[in-house]
This record gives structure tokens, C-alpha cells and sequence, in this order.
């Protein structure tokens, strides 16, 4: 079917003809349907309501461009357009991993009217694509992201979703732990921990509370005879993993599987020290009736009580030694003892020592020696030497007191220092004594576990994959942006940090399953969006096309493609 114009004396017209054969052969034939009359008198309007008319039967988005070509008022109006890819990405995964059930589970029992399930969605969301404060939130899902549970959002109804999140944190990380550990077939029988430090940009530090006397109303200082329990401070100065100890900080601790994702998190005052959290730690996974437990830790979490903590229930450790500095006892032992080493399939050469046979807390210890680590310590001690030298030769030249003060200032150096030694003349020289001691223990580390059973490999292995938690404490304060933490109350503090575990939790199993990095992901996304259009009956949404690299990451992740027109108003009679 087309048009055409035909002359006929001195006059053009237009007819809508169509084509056809005579019985389906023959030659083709031409039949004219209609005739809209001298081309130079048509009635153009009558044209353009029969575009409008035929183009309801195409695609809406051919439709538009023929309407649109063709002059046809749209009954449509674009208002704008918001973000969907990163969005309906984590959407799918929430749901997936049984989140959203979970909270409507636990919801239900507390009879909340307003959707926190997806307020919660909403916070976390945000932290995982473009972090900012709780207020920032409130105008990003309004204006630049597309929730699909949410219109709007208020901040103050941000903040009673943090209240119940820290409310119910007990029961979330336990349904999420095991929701994730069946979903995936994980095994949760080794688990990795580690702890990180966020500071806050504040002068001072939280002071100490008296539990008895918040909970009476006493007056600190009241002579009242009552010896009341001291709580401490969140926000504390201590041993600062960001190279600030002049700021309070809070400790930040994860239970990552072998796999990299996180299953559990605490938050500490910030003079916690590694060594007393192993046994809240322990107490919190028992709960969960994982079974036999081993957890892999560094040597920061070392000592004979944890060591007795983590062996308890018939559950096992795997845990760092300190090989060069502050080695003493069965560790110096250990590492004296004579042996083969046993080159493993990795490249790794692994040797065994066990000591204390037949002790409740007997060890086994595992010397690995990394060659390409061995390289790397050698290359790096050895610039270091030759800078010390250039600096002691520099020294030479110095006399009274400029000499006395750059002597001074080279021992007392973290780097350089380590290899200066003072002679009885008072000179200083490299110690080659030390240098040698060092190179011995190139590219080696110390393990020891208490599993009697488990093989030499999978204790080198299980203690080498420790580098996934170090990668969390990294995505932590890069990719969620933990920091700057906008709030000062203690209990908003620990649900943040609980809206920066559930990020990365959604973050590392999109990550796992789609093969890809986070940020290549997001820029993947980015294009996807859904646009509005004002009509008569209201606003429709409409997404554009998914195009294939999105579909292969969905399909991976069994997430469904999004919606064409995920929000259709219902049509008024007019």
C-alpha cells in the first residue's frame, strides 16, 4: 500500500493505491483504494489524523519519529529522564539474595506503614553508585535515580530506616549470611577477618558513659555508692590504619569468605586493639550454628588466649606469625627448625613444623617461601641500603651541630634508620649484620594452625587468600566512600556502617558472577535510563533499549531485563 500521484490533463492528484496478481500470478495490477483529490487542494490535515491514526498500530518509539515527522501532535511531553541501569542492577540482586523478603519478614512483625525495605534499598544503593550524605539521598532518588518501589523520599524517613536497620542488625546479618551461603553453595566453614579503622574530621574524642548512671539519670561524679558499669566512647583515639592518630576513629571489622564476600560486620571504639575482639567475634559466629568453624586471621590477632578462643567447639584457626620482629618462644623454634621445603603447583614452597605433640593447644606451623615475593623484598632492601649509604656519605660532609642533627634525624627514620648502627667511635655505619639477618627471611611468611587434618597447601592457600578481606577494607573506603561519616550519634554511626556492608555485599556478588570489576560495571549501566513523558492520563515511564553487553551481565547475575514502560498510568474516559 502507498501513495502516488497521477497528472491527468493539466492537474495532479493523489491516490492510495495497492498491488496485486490475479489469482496469487500473473502480472501485478494496480487498484486504487482512495483518491484524496488534486494534489495542489489536499486536505493536510486529514492526512496528518491518518498518520496519527495507522501509527498506533507501530513500535511507540517508531511511532513517535513518524508522528513527529509527519507533524502530528504528540499527546505525550518528555519531563525528563532519570538513571535505571545501576539501580535495577542491585534491584535484582536484593531481591535475589532474599534481602527484600527478609526485611518485609521482620517488618511485619513491627507493624511500620512505610516502606523501610526500600528506603533501606534506597541507602544502600546510593552508597554503592554515588555515595553522599542521608539529605543527599533524599534529592537523588527524586531527581537523578530511578527506585522502582520509590517515588520520593523523605530524610527523616531515611533515618527511622537506619534506626530499624541497627535494631535488627542481629537477625539481618544472620538471614543475609545464610540466605547468600545456600544461594551460592558457600563454604562458610573458613572465614577471614580482619579490622579497619574511619576516622571522623571532629576535635577530641567521645568520653565514657556510665551505663547504670545513663539508665537512672545519675549525675556523673554523684557519690552514690554504686559502682556502675563504664561504657566507652565510640568515636577513640587509637592505632590509625589511615595514617591519622591525631583523630578519633571508630574499628571496623569483616567476616569475608574465601569467595571475597562479606557475611558479617562490627563496629568498635576506636582504641580497640585486634587482640580483644576475637572473642566477641567467635561468640556472634557461634551463635549462627555454622558448625565447625576456622577462621583466618593476621598476626595482628595473635595471642595464647585467642589462640584457646578459636579452638573452642571443636572449631580450628589459621593464623600469621610474626617472623621479623618480636619473634619469640615457639615461633623462633619453628622457624630454626631444619627441612625440606615442598614446591607447590602455585609456585609456593612450603615446609612443616609441629610442635607441642599431644597439647590441647598444640600448632602446627608452615613455613612458605614465595619466590617472586623473595625478588621483590631483595630488590627493595637492597635501594634501601644504597639510599642509607648516600645518606652516610653526606653525613661526612657535615661538621658541629648541622651533623649531629642530620645523624639524628637518619637513625631515628622509619626506613633507613632500620639499617644504621652506632659503632663505639660514636660513627655511624650500615649494619650488615642486620641486612643479612633480613635477606634471610626474603619472601617469606609464618602460619600456624590447630586443624590436625588439613594439608600443607591449603594452610599456605587459606592464609594467602587473606589479601580478599584486605581488598573489602580497600572497596570500603574508595568505592562506598565510608568517610567523610556525616553523623555523630553512636547508633547512627553502626547503621551506616551496616549500609556500607550490605553495598559491598551486593557489589562483590555482582562482581563475582559477572566476571567484571564494579567500576567497569557501572560505566556498562550508566546509559541505561528511563524517561517520563506527561500525558493526559499522567506520567509514563519508558526505558531505552538494553543493549547486549548489559543483557550478557543480567542474564549472568539471572537478573530479568527491565520493563519498557515500567509505570503506565491507568487511562481516564474523557
Amino acid at each position: 500500500m502507498y501513495l502516488r500521484t497521477v497528472t491527468s490533463g493539466r492537474h495532479e492528484y493523489v491516490q492510495m493505491c495497492h498491488n496485486y496478481r490475479e489469482g496469487g500470478s500473473g502480472p501485478s495490477r494496480t487498484r486504487v483504494l482512495f483518491s484524496f483529490g488534486r494534489k495542489d487542494a489536499l486536505d493536510v490535515e486529514a492526512l496528518r489524523r491518518l498518520v496519527g491514526s495507522i501509527s498506533k498500530y507501530l513500535d511507540p518509539a517508531e511511532a513517535a519519529e513518524v508522528r513527529a515527522a509527519a507533524g502530528v501532535e504528540l499527546d505525550a511531553r518528555f519531563v525528563g529522564a532519570k538513571h535505571l541501569g545501576g539501580t535495577h542492577l542491585l534491584d535484582g540482586v536484593w531481591r535475589r539474595l532474599g534481602i527484600a523478603a527478609g526485611l518485609e519478614k521482620l517488618l511485619e512483625e513491627r507493624g511500620y506503614r512505610t516502606p523501610v525495605e526500600w528506603l533501606l534499598f534506597a541507602l544502600v544503593a546510593n552508597r554503592a553508585l554515588d555515595p553522599g550524605s542521608k539529605l543527599a539521598v533524599e534529592s537523588w532518588v527524586a531527581d537523578e535515580a530511578h527506585v522502582e518501589e520509590l517515588g520520593e523520599v523523605d530524610v527523616h524517613q531515611l533515618y527511622r530506616a537506619m534506626d530499624f536497620l541497627l535494631e535488627a542488625h542481629d537477625e539481618i546479618q544472620r538471614e543475609v549470611f545464610w540466605n547468600v551461603a545456600n544461594l551460592f553453595n558457600l563454604e562458610v566453614d573458613l572465614l577471614f577477618l580482619d579490622t579497619t579503622t574511619a576516622y571522623f574530621e571532629i576535635e577530641g574524642e567521645d568520653e565514657d558513659v556510665a551505663a547504670d548512671a545513663a539508665a537512672e539519670g545519675d549525675v556523673a561524679g554523684d557519690d552514690d555508692g554504686d559502682d556502675d558499669e563504664v561504657l566507652s566512647g565510640l568515636r577513640k583515639r587509637g592505632h590509625s590504619k589511615d595514617s591519622r592518630p591525631n583523630l578519633a576513629q571508630v574499628v571496623i571489622g569483616f567476616a569475608v569468605t574465601r569467595d571475597g564476600v562479606p557475611v558479617r560486620c562490627w563496629v568498635w571504639p576506636g582504641n580497640t586493639a585486634n587482640v580483644n575482639v576475637v572473642e566477641e567475634v567467635k561468640r556472634d559466629l557461634n551463635e549462627w550454628k555454622l558448625g565447625r568453624v576456622m577462621l583466618v586471621m593476621d598476626a595482628g590477632f595473635n595471642s595464647e588466649a585467642n589462640r584457646r578462643i578459636l579452638q573452642g567447639a571443636g572449631d580450628a584457626f589459621i593464623i600469621g606469625e610474626r617472623l621479623r620482629a618480636g619473634s619469640k618462644g615457639d615461633v623462633v623454634e619453628a622457624a630454626q627448625r631444619a627441612g625440606r621445603y615442598k614446591t607447590l603447583a602455585s609456585g609456593l614452597r612450603v615446609k612443616e613444623v609441629t610442635l607441642q605433640r599431644g597439647s590441647v593447644a598444640a600448632r602446627r606451623f608452615v613455613i612458605v617461601h614465595n619466590p617472586e615475593q623473595e625478588r621483590f623484598d631483595r630488590e627493595r632492601r637492597d635501594d634501601i641500603v644504597r639510599e642509607t649509604e648516600r645518606r652516610l656519605s653526606q653525613l661526612g660532609a657535615l661538621a658541629g651541630k648541622a651533623h649531629t642533627k642530620a645523624a639524628c634525624a637518619l637513625r631515628a627514620h622509619p626506613t633507613y634508620g632500620r639499617y644504621v648502627r652506632q659503632t663505639k667511635t660514636g660513627k655511624l655505619a650500615i649494619d650488615r649484620g642486620k641486612v643479612s639477618r633480613e635477606a634471610k627471611l626474603d619472601g617469606k611468611f609464618l602460619v600456624s594452625t590447630s586443624d590436625p587434618h588439613l594439608s600443607t597447601e591449603d594452610i599456605a592457600l587459606g592464609y594467602k587468600q587473606l589479601h580478599e578481606i584486605e581488598r573489602v577494607n580497600r572497596d570500603l573506603k574508595h568505592t562506598v566512600d565510608i568517610r567523610p561519616v556525616h553523623h555523630r550519634r553512636e547508633d547512627r554511626i553502626r547503621a551506616h556502617v551496616l549500609l556500607c556492608w550490605l553495598a559491598l555485599l551486593l557489589i562483590r556478588v555482582v562482581e563475582n558472577d559477572s566476571g567484571q570489576t564494579w567500576h567497569q560495571l557501572k560505566r556498562i549501566f550508566r546509559p541505561l535510563m528511563v524517561a517520563q513523558h506527561a500525558t493526559k492520563h499522567g506520567i509514563v515511564s519508558e526505558t531505552n533499549a538494553v543493549t547486549s553487553e548489559q543483557k550478557r551481565v543480567l542474564d549472568a547475575l539471572r537478573v530479568k531485563l527491565p520493563a519498557r514502560f515500567p509505570d503506565v498510568p491507568t487511562p481516564t474516559t474523557v
